[in-house]
């Protein structure tokens, strides 16, 4: 028997209507430079800490090619993939990787303290780490007996 996860099949939901938009917004766009709109794959967990991580893959991005916003509830992801410079378009004998910008946005859980986001870039890989907020633990009430 397996456990149903509401908030598991909601991401996965969001993310077979974002690629389904991007084909739709991409189709008749294939050109030797690959530019257009592509989404980065993210994993979101939450971790024993009490804190919800996100870990989206941007392969070829600089740090300066990023930028991450936390407004109104919401976590916004954007990034620019540039293609290499001094190669002609003529020059390519196949293309097949995605320039151009990409964002994705997820909605936050009330929980999470956006003041206290921390966020590092290494191999590719973004990762966030969203702590909950310390009313938002769980804690232990002592019953006192009579």
């Amino acid at each position: 028997m397996t456990q149903w996860d509401l908030m598991r099949e909601l991401a996965t939901m969001q993310d077979r209507m974002n690629r389904i938009w991007g084909n739709v917004y991409d189709r008749g766009r294939e050109d030797v430079s690959g530019a257009g709109a592509w989404l980065p794959a993210v994993d979101i967990y939450e971790t024993g800490e009490k804190e919800v991580v996100l870990k989206a893959e941007l392969p070829g991005l600089k740090r300066e090619d990023i930028d991450l916003t936390v407004e109104n509830n919401t976590l916004t992801i954007r990034g620019v993939r540039r293609q290499d410079d001094g190669i002609a378009e003529a020059q390519y004998h196949r293309s097949e990787r995605v320039y151009g910008a990409c964002s994705r946005s997820f909605t936050l859980p009330n929980t999470v303290d956006p003041s206290r986001v921390k966020a590092e870039y290494r191999d590719g890989v973004l990762t966030v780490r969203l702590p909950l907020r310390e009313d938002a633990k769980p804690r232990q009430i002592a019953v006192d007996v009579d």
